[in-house]
């Protein structure tokens, strides 16, 4: 691939900055270069700057990517989502909306079991066509990379083929796929009541095999008093850490520092959803260098008005991520624009802070901050080019996806066609 120049930017948002994720009043530093523009060679930033200092740079010979006065910026890194299943829950959102909760339908058999169901007997071919539909709303909405979990399946066979179809879905390259095995997402019908039977299978059958096969990074659990209680889910953990597997954990979504203590204890790289932890279980993930992923999203859906305290959270030095929590049931969405909305009116996070915390501090938590997440020489040149003037209209006009053009490794994966 040839020199390309990323030429006309309004502005281009490069988060440059310190090689680690970003803390504090660091989230607010987007390096941001008016009227910037950038060099790409084979697939890498090669330099950023003005547009003067690009033409001299480019040696004068290159391909043109005109951003027509937008602004340009690293794709979004979504890094929780649940990206593969069957079906949908219509259904479910009807009732909610006449007032049944969550709890309610999963105890009748709903929710995540729901969709066990239906993914355990579509084929993989099948969770694989639906996936590339999936996988086109995330590049409208300007995401290039995302965290994919399994978890729907609930057996090994099941659960096999969704980290298979995930890994299908990396080798076609349009979108970055980070595979996480959610083995305890929820217990199973045929294992209700014998959790502990479940918990065997998890760990002398289950988590042995994905570890063998290498099809995934990480081990996800469900941890609530409801679901996965800690001394149940602990042995888990500790199975998946010695199989080589990190852990990314939901914790905290209904009860306070349930499970953010123990991720803090046991090191996991990030604890998502957060949003019943108080300041103890904030301050036990900040010294164990946990990172925080929050999912306004999901919580919008939910019809919940209890959001994570991402402002107490910033305010701590706490290094915190948004991701959108994609899934069929409590957070139908793929837009990250607008779960960066509903964390700037209803968390108060700064536009700045949210698209740090959406694009370079989720590389982090995924372990690829050194690759991707910023625009800077020698990262994967993972850029969006959004039909807006200003970084701050993203969560401004929200409900809409503003991308016009995705590119991954500087190759082009969408590009919006207006029809006349």
């Amino acid at each position: 691939m040839g020199p390309v120049v990323v030429w006309n930017c309004s502005q281009l948002v490069t988060l440059a900055g310190p090689r680690r994720a970003r803390r504090g009043a660091e989230m607010r530093d987007l390096a941001v270069i008016p009227d910037g523009a950038m060099l790409v060679y084979d697939g890498h930033v090669e330099c950023v700057g003005t547009q003067r200092e690009i033409m001299e740079a480019s040696g004068g010979c290159f391909e043109v990517v005109d951003a027509g006065g937008r602004i340009v910026m690293p794709g979004f890194v979504d890094a929780h989502t649940h990206p593969v299943f069957a079906g949908t829950r219509a259904d479910e959102f009807q009732q909610r909306v006449e007032g049944a909760t969550y709890a309610e339908i999963a105890a009748r058999g709903g929710g995540i079991r729901a969709t066990v169901r239906l993914t355990r007997e579509a084929s993989e071919d099948e969770l694989l066509a639906a996936s590339r539909r999936y996988r086109g709303w995330f590049l409208r909405g300007g995401t290039t990379t995302v965290e994919a979990k399994s978890g729907y399946g609930l057996s090994l066979d099941a659960e096999l083929k969704m980290l298979r179809v995930i890994a299908r879905l990396a080798t076609e390259e349009n979108v970055r796929y980070v595979p996480t095995f959610l083995g305890a997402h929820e217990v199973p019908d045929e294992y209700r009541g014998r959790m502990d039977e479940y918990v065997e299978l998890l760990v002398n059958e289950m988590i042995p095999s994905v570890a063998r096969e290498r099809l995934a990074e990480s081990f996800d659990a469900f941890i609530e008093p409801s679901v996965f209680p800690v001394e149940k889910v602990r042995p888990v953990l500790e199975a998946a850490q010695r199989a080589g597997l990190r852990l990314r954990l939901h914790a905290d979504q209904f009860s306070a520092d349930y499970g953010s203590l123990l991720a803090a204890e046991l090191g996991a790289d990030t604890a998502d959803h957060l949003e019943s932890t108080t300041p103890a279980g904030m301050a036990a993930l900040d010294r164990a260098g946990v990172m925080p992923v929050l999912l306004p999203a999901s919580v919008y859906a939910l019809g919940s008005a209890r959001y994570p305290a991402a402002r107490k959270m910033i305010d701590m030095g706490l290094p915190v991520v948004l991701a959108t929590d994609f899934n069929p049931g409590s957070s139908p969405t793929t837009s990250m624009p607008m779960a960066m909305s509903l964390a700037a009116t209803q968390m108060k996070m700064t536009a700045a802070e949210a698209i740090t915390a959406a694009t370079i501090n989720a590389a982090y938590s995924l372990r690829r901050g050194a690759l991707i997440g910023s625009l800077e020489p020698g990262k994967w040149a993972d850029f969006v080019i959004h039909d807006c003037d200003d970084y701050r209209e993203l969560p401004y006009f929200f409900g809409r996806d503003p991308a016009i053009a995705a590119y991954v490794a500087g190759t082009c994966t969408y590009k919006f066609f207006q029809i006349s």
